[in-house]
This record gives structure tokens, sequence and C-alpha cells, in this order.
């Protein structure tokens, strides 16, 4: 199935005949818990709820929510918390992971575990799916949330997990913008701007097989025909851009924000590049943004 709005997540995330067990390391989080049991409620997951389990009763008796048929294990630590969960996953008893009240580094570091955790694809980074609120079609956005600083390496790996996702998706030769403030190289004042040209040689070269890549590129050229134009900028991507790769974390977060906070967009994100795909909310992630998050991380479980 071609996925071309969000809503089409939910609808193929819940046409399994069961649906996959989603582990929450911590559940007792309001936010979490509302988002888990409206999934449930979608028939997209089914939660497993793993944290301190009268918390977990009492926040879900606030929101007037029955957690009576879900499994659930009492941990209270973080990290036995994770660990539980990851477990779980690698043992066959839950398909998915979640994170509730502990903090993204804390349930990265318990899957990269070498000892008992789950072994990376290659690296991990965040991918954001949102509907362009112009035009409507899918976009990604890349790494707002895994990747602090990344180097020329760890951007041509942020890029292709984003490809994997987008081809997986539907969107069969994606067009990558690798953004900058400038679309001019201009180091060793912007650093980004020749790793963005660097990543673009390598889409001409075909490292990244059936893809259009252009850097670097400021934001308004990747999304604004007329902006490329007025500023004549000639490029496959520019004004069509389907996916945004940013220099940092930093400029990752603030454009991730604007979208959910100053837009109001809902968004679906995942970590990605490991076996499991990881739901990692934001607390200012719309409840429907949670539930799209689960039904992305389905949609991808399903697929690979």
């Amino acid at each position: 199935m071609t996925i071309t709005s969000l809503d089409d997540l939910i609808r193929s995330a819940a046409t399994a005949d069961q649906s996959p067990k989603l582990a929450i390391a911590r559940s007792g989080d309001a936010f979490v818990l509302e988002a888990a049991m409206q999934a449930y409620a979608a028939g997209v997951v089914e939660p497993v709820l793993i944290g301190d389990m009268d918390a977990t009763r009492r926040i879900a008796e606030d929101l007037g929510a029955d957690i009576s048929d879900l499994r659930g294990v009492h941990l209270p630590d973080d990290e036995a918390a994770v660990r539980e969960a990851v477990r779980m996953f690698r043992e066959g008893e839950a398909a998915l992971i979640m994170k509730g009240a502990v903090s993204t580094s804390t349930l990265l570091k318990a899957v990269l575990d070498k000892t008992n955790g789950v072994p990376p694809q290659g690296i991990l980074s965040h991918v954001t799916v949102f509907e362009n609120p112009h035009s409507g079609k899918l976009m990604l956005l890349s790494d707002a949330a895994v990747n602090i600083r990344p180097n020329l390496q760890r951007k041509v790996e942020i890029l292709r997990n984003a490809l994997i996702v987008a081809r997986t998706l539907g969107i069969a030769a994606p067009r990558a913008a690798v953004l900058a403030a400038t679309e001019k190289v201009n180091y060793p004042a912007m650093p980004s701007t020749l790793d963005a040209d660097l990543i673009a040689r390598m889409g001409r070269e075909g490292t990244f097989g059936d893809a259009h890549v252009a850097g670097p590129m400021a934001l308004d050229l990747a999304l604004s025909a007329k902006a490329a134009a007025s500023k004549r900028f000639h490029n496959a991507v520019a004004g069509q851009a389907d996916i945004l790769i940013t220099p940092d974390i930093e400029s990752g977060n603030v454009l991730y924000k604007c979208l959910n906070t100053l837009l109001g967009l809902d968004v679906a994100g995942v970590v990605v590049g490991s076996s499991v795909p990881i739901v990692v909310p934001s607390r200012g992630d719309s409840p429907r943004s949670k539930l799209l998050s689960m039904a992305l991380a389905v949609y991808l479980a399903t697929r690979e």
C-alpha cells in the first residue's frame, strides 16, 4: 500500500488480524498512556505497560481508561523498565518499543547495549513524517532527536535511513534537500555547507540509488519553486523536496517544533536504524501525533 497521507498510516496499521504488542517504558505518563489507549482503541497496537503500575493505574483512572485487559510489569526504575522493554522485543513478546516517562538517551542506551540490546543495522536516527500544509504531500525530516552534531559520514547514514523510510512509504525516487543557511559553499565559516555539497556529489555519482540529492540548500529553496526561480536556482529538488536533512539536532529540533507548535501540524516520528522501530514522542506532541507515530512504527515494522 502506498501511503499518501498520515491517515493512511492509521488505516494500514489497523488492518492486521492481531495488533502488535507495544512495550512502553515507563508507562506512568499521562500523555503517553492516553495516546497508547487511543491507539489500542483504534486497533493499531496492544500496549504492554512497564513501570510503576500503581501510578499507571491512578493515571488510567484519571483518564477514564480501562487497562485491566493489558499486561502490566511493575518496574518503577527507569533502567530496569527499558531493559525489560528491550528483552520483550528480543524474545518476541513485543514487536515495538515506545518511550514513556524516561529520557530518550536512557532508552537508546539500552537498545544499543552490546550484550543485551538490539543489534543496530547502521546508526540510529529520528525520522519525522508530516504533510506539507500547502501541497498536502508527505514529507520527511531528519534528524530532530538523536544525532547531536553529526559529521559527514553520520549525515550520509541519516540520509540513507530517511531514504529507506521514504521508499517504504511508496516514494520510489525521493528528492532530498541537505539543508543549510545558503545554497553556496561557505567554508570554514559554515562547515555544513561543505558537507551538503559533498553529499550532493555522492548522490550524483549514484551512491544513494534512485534518488535526487541536492545541497547545500536553504529551506525556502527546498520548499518553494517560486523562491528557487527568483534566485535562479535550478535543480530537480528545488521546490519539490520529499526529504529535509538538517545540519544538526538544534536546527532539526527547532524545525520539528515549528511544525507541531507554530503551525499546529500533526507529525509521525520514530527512531530507525535498528531492527525495531522506536517511538520517542515529545511531550509537546499532540495525542494524535503520538498515535500517528505508533502507526508509522507499525507500518515500518511490518514491511521490513
